[in-house]
């Protein structure tokens, strides 16, 4: 594979796409100065992808069915994890990573969620979306491979392993029984975190899928990105530093299960030596 150039005439295409991601953004940021809630930001994360891609396809001249597919198929994990966030979200209140962040802003932090939040995210989308943008303008004249196979079977067996964890995780908490415990079952007696897995092989799946339609590397450097945010920045380590505080049975799990990829417990103590 190699690293395609950006001819000039993608620019109109791609400013587009910017732009009607930072629109949607903006717009979101102005339903949350009314109702003083920043989580909805996470709401149009999804529908966000599937904006930047639909704008490319709409612009650019090259649309293959595989590239449309493979816009299909960010739509469908966008639908399920938006009607997922939502669900989770209603009743609970703002946030905890929003809230903390108004409490440190005081009285403006409505005005600088504007750039700090919702338009920062608004850029990472778009430069994460660019797979989807490459796909419909470096679309090959016979695209079916072996990574686009690949990457689809990749991108379904993340959406599934990701809608089981969260199901999973949903249904233990709703059960008073199990307020202040940990969920040590299911997916999670694998991995502590199988969910970001699953989101994690489905962005690679999109990548690779993406670089079979464009025979480039390019897109590849998406899901690597994603990735490296779950297991370094915004995902695992936010996660487990509140569960190490708020968790006493914490440190027993974590060093009995895998932090990511789901194995049995068993095969992860020997790969540790214990």
């Amino acid at each position: 594979m190699t690293f395609p150039s950006l001819p000039l005439g993608d620019g109109p295409a791609l400013a587009a796409s910017f732009a009607a991601v930072i629109v949607l953004f903006t717009a979101i940021w102005a339903i949350h100065v009314k109702i003083e809630d920043a989580s909805i930001v996470d709401y149009v994360w999804g529908p966000g992808f599937v904006l930047a891609g639909a704008v490319a396809a709409l612009t650019m001249e090259t649309r293959t069915w595989v590239a449309v597919s493979l816009l299909g198929a960010v739509a469908l994990w966008a639908i399920r994890l938006t009607v997922h966030l939502v669900g989770r979200h209603q009743g609970s209140g703002e946030d905890p990573r929003y809230r903390a962040m108004r409490e440190a802003g005081g009285a403006t932090f409505w005005r600088r969620a504007l750039w700090s939040v919702f338009w920062l995210q608004a850029v990472i989308l778009w430069l994460l979306a660019l797979p989807l943008v490459a796909s419909f303008r470096w679309a090959a004249a016979e695209p079916v491979t072996a990574a686009v196979i690949a990457g689809f079977a990749l991108f379904a067996a993340g959406l599934v392993i990701e809608t089981v964890a969260d199901r999973q995780l949903a249904t233990w908490r709703r059960d008073p029984r199990n307020a202040g415990k940990l969920l040590t079952r299911g997916l999670f007696a694998w991995s502590r975190h199988p969910n970001y897995f699953g989101e994690a092989l489905l962005w690679w799946g999109i990548g690779l899928a993406a670089a079979g339609i464009t025979r480039s590397a390019l897109p590849l450097l998406s899901p690597l990105a994603i990735t490296a945010l779950l297991l370094f920045v915004s995902g695992i380590p936010l996660v487990e530093r509140r569960m190490a505080a708020a968790r006493p049975d914490y440190a027993a799990w974590r060093a009995a299960t895998s932090p990511f990829v789901p194995m049995p417990p068993r095969l992860w103590r020997a790969l540790r030596g214990k």
